[in-house]
C-alpha cells in the first residue's frame, strides 16, 4: 500500500531531524518510509524535491551540506538549533509546524511508522543525536491535535491535490455559525498565519483568489486530471492569507497573565511580554493581538488556572461565561 503525503512528510521530518550528519538522498531513499514507493530513481529525485520545497515552504529549515569531509555527495539534515526555539522565540509560524509534527507524530496510525523508521535508521548506522526527542532514551512526544490545523483529513487531501496539480471541491463554513457551502477551487498552497492554517488558490465558482480556513473544510475531494493546473510563481500565498485575514477591522490589545513557564501556548502568539505577579505567584503579562475573542477564550481556558484575563472587559467576561457554562455542566 503507498504511503500517504502527510506520512511521508512527518517521516522524512522524523529522519532529518534525529541525526546531526548530512544525509545523502540514497540513504534517505532506502531509510524513509514512502521513499520505496518511487518506481525509479527519477521519479524519487522528483519526489524528494517537492517534499523538500513543502517543508521549507512550512518554515522547517532544511539545511544542504557535504555528507563527510572526504566526500562531493549533498546531503541533508534539518537545523535543530533553528527548528526547536523555545517556546517564547517561536513565531506563529514556526510554532503551527512544531505543533503540526508533535500532532501528528503522536497519532496512533504515524507511531508505529515513526518507531520503524527511527530503527531502521539506526540500523543503517544513521547516528542519533542523544537526548533528542526522537532518541530511544528520550521521552515520547504526546501532543492534542493544535486547534488551527483541522481534520488530518482535509490536509492530507489538500496536500496531495497540490502535489498532483488537480483541482479540489470541498464543503466550507465562512463562518463559524454559517452554513457550509460547495466550493471549487484550484488550489495554490497551504500556509499558516497568525497560528491557524489556510488554503490559497482560485475559487473557480466565484472566479476570484480565495483563502479558506482548514478548520471550517470538511470532505475535500480531488478531480481532474493529474497536472491539469499551473499553480501561478508570482504570488506570495502569505501575504495573500494576511491581507484577508487583516481586512476585518482595527486588532484589540488583549493583557493576558500567565505562570512562569506555563501556558506556552499563549506565549507563542504574544507580541511582547513583561515580568509580573499574581496572587503570589511569578509569570508574565503578555500583550496578544486579539483577532478574535472566542479564539483567544479557547486558549485562555486551555491554559487553565495558569492564565488570567487583565483586558479587555469582554474578552475577561467571555471566559467567566465560558467557565460557569463548564461548571454548570459538569454538575
Amino acid at each position: 500500500m503507498a504511503t500517504n503525503k502527510v506520512e511521508r512528510l512527518m517521516n522524512l521530518v522524523i529522519c532529518l531531524l534525529s541525526t546531526s550528519q548530512y544525509l545523502s538522498a540514497d540513504q534517505i531513499r532506502s531509510n524513509v518510509i514512502g521513499y520505496q514507493d518511487s518506481k525509479s530513481t527519477e521519479a524519487f529525485n522528483r519526489m524528494f524535491e517537492r517534499d523538500k520545497n513543502e517543508l521549507r515552504d512550512l518554515g522547517i529549515p532544511v539545511e544542504t551540506g557535504r555528507t563527510s569531509g572526504f566526500s562531493a555527495v549533498d546531503g541533508y539534515r534539518i537545523n535543530r538549533s533553528e527548528y526547536e526555539l523555545p517556546d517564547i522565540s517561536l513565531d506563529p509560524d514556526e510554532a503551527a509546524a512544531v505543533a503540526l509534527a508533535a500532532a501528528l507524530w503522536d497519532s496512533p496510525e504515524l507511531a508505529a511508522s515513526s518507531h520503524s523508521a527511527l530503527m531502521k535508521l539506526r540500523a543503517a548506522g544513521v547516528q542519533m543525536d542523544p537526548g533528542s526527542a526522537f532518541d530511544e532514551n528520550s521521552t515520547a512526544i504526546h501532543s492534542s491535535a493544535p486547534q488551527g490545523i483541522g481534520s488530518p483529513a482535509v490536509l492530507g487531501s489538500l496536500l496531495a491535490a497540490l502535489d498532483e496539480n488537480r483541482p479540489v471541491r470541498f464543503e466550507h463554513r465562512p463562518g463559524p455559525t454559517s452554513p457550509h457551502v460547495t466550493r471549487t477551487v484550484e488550489p495554490w498552497g497551504v500556509v499558516t498565519h497568525l497560528g491557524r492554517w489556510y488554503l490559497v488558490g482560485h475559487d473557480r465558482d466565484r472566479g476570484q483568489t480565495r483563502t479558506f480556513r482548514l478548520t471550517r473544510i470538511l470532505s475535500v475531494t480531488p478531480f481532474g486530471k493529474v497536472g491539469e493546473l499551473t499553480r501561478p510563481s508570482n504570488v506570495d500565498l502569505r501575504q495573500i492569507v494576511a491581507d484577508a485575514v487583516d481586512r476585518s477591522g482595527p486588532v484589540v490589545t488583549a493583557r493576558v497573565w500567565v505562570a512562569e513557564k506555563r501556558a506556552a501556548g499563549l506565549r507563542r502568539i504574544a507580541t511582547s511580554t513583561e515580568p509580573g505577579e499574581h496572587a503570589g505567584r511569578a509569570g508574565s503579562i503578555l500583550n496578544i493581538a486579539m483577532r478574535s475573542t472566542d479564539g483567544l477564550t479557547r486558549q485562555v481556558l486551555g491554559a487553565g488556572a495558569d492564565a488570567l484575563v487583565l483586558d479587555p472587559p469582554e474578552l475577561r467576561d467571555n471566559v467567566i461565561s465560558e467557565l460557569r457554562t463548564l461548571r454548570g455542566a459538569g454538575r
